[in-house]
C-alpha cells in the first residue's frame, strides 16, 4: 500500500467507487450504470482519463471501446486515507482519532459493531 497516496477529488472518487462496484475490466457504460448520479459521457470519460494518468486505473483498448481496471483497491485507498487523516488531523494520536470517531455522530450500535470487529481481529 502506498502510504502517500493522494486524496482524490470528490468527482474522481465517485467514479472510482463506481468502478470498484463493477466486475473488472469495466466499460464506460458499466461504470456509468453504477454512479450515484448522472454525469455527461464526456465528463465521465475525462474523469476516467485523469484516474488513469494518476495510476488509479488501467485503460485497455478493445476495438473502439476502452475497458477500465482498478489498480488501487478500495481497501488500500481507504487505509491510506485513514492513515493520512490520523497523521494530519489528529497529529498521529489514536486517542484523538477515537474521540473524534465517537463524537462524529455514530450510533451506539455502530460503535458496538466497531468494538466487536476490533475485538475479533477483523479490522
Amino acid at each position: 500500500m502506498n502510504q502517500t497516496m493522494r486524496r482524490l477529488p470528490d468527482a474522481e472518487l465517485e467514479v472510482m467507487q463506481a468502478l470498484w462496484r463493477c466486475e473488472p475490466p469495466a466499460a464506460r457504460s458499466d461504470v456509468e450504470g453504477r454512479l450515484r448520479r448522472t454525469l455527461a459521457p464526456t465528463t465521465l470519460l475525462t474523469l476516467l482519463a485523469r484516474l488513469g494518468e494518476k495510476g488509479f486505473l488501467r485503460v485497455d483498448r478493445e476495438g473502439r471501446r476502452s475497458l477500465y481496471t482498478p489498480l488501487i483497491s478500495q481497501a488500500d485507498y481507504l487505509a491510506a486515507q485513514s492513515r493520512t487523516f490520523v497523521e494530519k488531523v489528529c497529529g498521529g494520536s489514536l486517542p484523538a482519532f477515537a474521540a473524534a470517531l465517537c463524537d462524529s455522530g455514530l450510533t451506539r450500535e455502530e460503535l458496538d459493531e466497531l468494538r466487536t470487529l476490533l475485538e475479533e481481529g477483523r479490522l
